[in-house]
């Protein structure tokens, strides 16, 4: 967790093939799950957030090809642990 903005750029070009400056949040996590970073391009800038546990453990998300809804990002950093739920259709455009 001793990475900053450059090196946390750097590795997810070249271990995601992505670009850091897609306007994605990239998650980063500790061994322990007890501390997290969360790498976000706003304009004009990097923004580095950084949350560290004083007891308990982030839950690692588990959704297939690594992308989680925004709704579970937040869920994860406050410590909520959701068992089951269930998404109700919803009126889209597309």
């Amino acid at each position: 967790m001793r990475k900053s903005f450059d090196r946390l750029c750097g590795l997810v070009s070249s271990e995601l093939g992505a670009s850091a400056t897609n306007g994605d949040v990239f998650i980063f996590l500790n061994k322990n799950g007890t501390r997290i970073k969360l790498l976000h391009w706003e304009h004009g800038g990097f923004v580095l957030y950084y949350k560290r546990l004083e007891s308990g453990t982030f839950r690692r998300p588990c959704k297939d090809g690594n992308m989680i809804s925004w709704s579970d990002l937040v869920l994860m950093v406050e410590g909520i642990h959701v068992v089951r739920s269930v998404r109700k259709k919803r009126y889209s455009l597309a």
